[in-house]
């Protein structure tokens, strides 16, 4: 009966000099590529490209998501303005306009006293 690790009498005689050495090559070979992968994944220049490229995913994700926010802040502030024609609302937009020059006098108004 063979021991753990062992292989039988059989076995080995069922095996000839240039299988094993095959079998040496192969290994070697498996584990030369395993410490070359091994090499490339801890070399500073994969990780800083690694880094790289997660925090670019990351500002583009980010940016999407604010892109779709503003997007849709857009549209709302649109349908305010515009009916479902895609017409103006003079209703609405005279309104607005003048508060918005209003605002306008008041800021020109606030730099004037100040230079004055």
């Amino acid at each position: 009966m063979a021991r753990v690790g062992e292989a039988s009498t059989t076995d080995k005689s069922a095996r000839t000099t240039a299988q094993i050495e095959a079998d040496i090559t192969r290994t070697r070979t498996q584990l030369a590529a395993t410490l070359d992968e091994l090499a490339v994944r801890v070399h500073p220049t994969t990780i800083t490209a690694q880094v790289k490229a997660k925090a670019v995913a990351t500002v583009e994700e980010k940016a999407g998501r604010a892109y779709v926010a503003a997007s849709g802040l857009v549209e709302q502030a649109r349908a305010q303005f515009v009916d479902e024609k895609g017409q103006p609302r003079k209703e609405r937009i005279v309104p607005a306009a003048l508060v918005g020059v209003g605002l306008l006098l008041l800021v020109a108004s606030a730099r004037k006293r100040r230079k004055g």
